[in-house]
């Protein structure tokens, strides 16, 4: 990443964990007033996960799978609780996991992991997740970091697993938000980010019926 966009990592990291420790652990919180919008995320990215987990040689598996900046755990309960036999999470604020722990109920007893750190410090357990979901947090990552962060799931995936990244895209260029301390990408650049760690893309996806005002939002499927 360009030093014009982040000057300093330190404080882009640490002005960020003050940012979020500042946000209702709600799932408005997590999802910056949209919180109307999940439903139509978690029906969508269902679909999309799915075509992985259907039979055939090369199946992914349902064993476990990691939820990297999971928050109170919105994605963990109603995406991959449902669908894998384990989940861990990670996430930077220790405010949103300890939440997680009610807001996940009586399922949430098959969280195996709650991992308070930041993705940049984070190294998934080698060999270990069938699906690694990364969603609206690589802003949150320099693109060293996000790069190296990536290889580094790509050695924590199971036979036939594959990484997931959803988030905002840029329509061009990269756009620095001051607010919460975080990056928006465009496709070129988050393509080459891929590339660069490793990882072959398997599947990209628009999400469809968001509001306009928003960023259009892509998922990757890659391993």
């Amino acid at each position: 990443m360009t030093s014009e966009v982040v000057e300093n990592e330190f404080e882009f990291y640490s002005k960020a964990e003050k940012y979020w420790k500042d946000v209702p652990a709600t799932v408005d919180g997590m999802l910056g007033g949209y919180g109307h919008i999940s439903s139509i995320d978690i029906n969508s990215s269902r679909k999309f996960l799915q075509r992985f987990l259907r039979d055939g040689p090369n199946r992914t598996g349902t064993t476990r799978a990691l939820d990297c900046g999971a928050g109170i755990g919105r994605i963990t309960k109603r995406l991959l609780l449902p669908l894998f036999k384990s989940v861990d999470m990670v996430d930077v604020t220790e405010d949103f996991l300890t939440k997680a722990k009610s807001y996940l109920g009586e399922e949430g007893r098959r969280v195996r992991n709650y991992f308070c750190c930041g993705l940049q410090d984070f190294s998934p357990e080698p060999n270990s997740y069938d699906v690694i979901w990364i969603q609206w947090v690589i802003g949150h990552l320099t693109d060293n970091h996000l790069s190296d962060f990536l290889k580094r799931c790509r050695a924590g995936l199971r036979p036939n697993g594959i990484v997931v990244i959803k988030d905002n895209m840029a329509q061009e260029g990269v756009i620095m938000d001051d607010v919460d301390s975080s990056v928006c990408r465009d496709l070129d650049v988050v393509r080459k980010i891929i590339r660069r760690a490793g990882l072959h893309l398997l599947a990209e996806e628009r999400q469809e019926n968001f509001p306009d005002e928003i960023y259009h939002v892509y998922t990757f499927a890659m391993r």
